[in-house]
């Protein structure tokens, strides 16, 4: 059978049969059988790099092994964990059960903290830059990929999810200009080469409250680990630590730019102006209206910051 014909006779078979989750918008049925279709060919790539690329001719032991990420995928694993990858911010990069599964919400904060990092690269020849919660590094690479000015220092609490960044930049060839170390939020950092002297903190921290976590559609729950969302009882107990301790390292006018969960956002904006430790706050919507980046920016003397 030509592959073709073979596509059309998977896209039959499973139509109705594989659930999509509205928080990965690009994953379709086209897009999901492609990018197992590559994945059994041996040239695994995430489903939104197979668009302009045409399907290779499978073997029948190939062909065998797309049947067999098929039918695990409907039992509700991840699509990016068959593949081993996910695409944010234009880079594919490796993914598995060790950190979060990146989202395309999440490009939001990307793109402007990106945008951001090269306003200020026209200022000084190198911007330093700390991910906090990176998970797999998505961010923090995604700006070092795309910003040649950019240091990015990442760092997570969990060990799992530092070797899975360690691996991502080994995998972009990024040695040169980022790092990763295991810490509970600054805890790696919190040293004299880093107090005042970083540009940009980025952050998409858990911020799910620990209540709703146990309720988590099951491809998630059963497959991403437990910390990448559980942000407390009222989801904020991350984010609250994040803004009281960001200016320790923030030079004067830097910037703090995190993610936040649907509904969260006037209250994190309140936290922010309240804290005192900020001269400007501002904040990014989704599609639906939802706040769901802040940005801040520290204030101009941080010899007045207190822990």
């Amino acid at each position: 059978m030509h592959q073709n014909e073979h596509f059309d006779s998977l896209k039959q078979r499973l139509h109705n049969k594989i659930s999509f989750l509205d928080d990965k918008p690009e994953e379709t049925l086209d897009s999901t059988i492609k990018s197992l279709w590559f994945t059994a060919f041996g040239t695994p790539i995430s489903c939104e790099a197979t668009d302009s690329i045409d399907l290779p001719e499978l073997s029948d032991y190939q062909k065998d092994i797309l049947n067999q990420l098929i039918e695990k995928r409907l039992n509700n694993t991840p699509l990016a964990h068959l593949t081993g990858r996910q695409r944010f911010m234009g880079i594919d990069f490796i993914c598995d059960k060790r950190a979060l599964i990146p989202r395309k919400e999440t490009e939001i904060l990307g793109w402007r903290a990106l945008k951001l990092s090269i306003e200020l690269a026209k200022l000084k020849q190198r911007i330093n830059i700390i991910d906090v919660c990176c998970g797999g590094g998505n961010l923090g690479l995604s700006i070092a990929f795309h910003n040649l000015n950019a240091k990015v220092y990442s760092t997570d609490i969990s060990n799992e999810a530092v070797d899975l960044t360690i691996e991502n930049i080994s995998y972009l060839k990024l040695h040169q200009r980022v790092c990763a170390g295991q810490g509970d939020l600054f805890s790696s950092v919190d040293h004299n080469q880093f107090h005042e002297n970083t540009d940009i903190i980025v952050c998409n921290p858990p911020y799910i409250s620990g209540a709703k976590v146990k309720n988590m559609n099951p491809e998630i729950s059963e497959n991403e680990p437990v910390l990448a969302f559980d942000g407390g009882m009222f989801g904020t107990k991350i984010i609250q630590r994040l803004i009281v301790d960001a200016p320790i390292f923030l030079q004067k006018k830097g910037w703090l730019i995190f993610e936040v969960g649907v509904g969260q956002g006037e209250f994190i904006i309140q936290l922010c102006q309240k804290s005192k430790r900020y001269d400007s706050v501002e904040y990014l919507k989704d599609h639906s209206g939802n706040i769901r980046v802040i940005l801040v920016r520290n204030k101009q003397f941080n010899m007045l910051v207190t822990r």
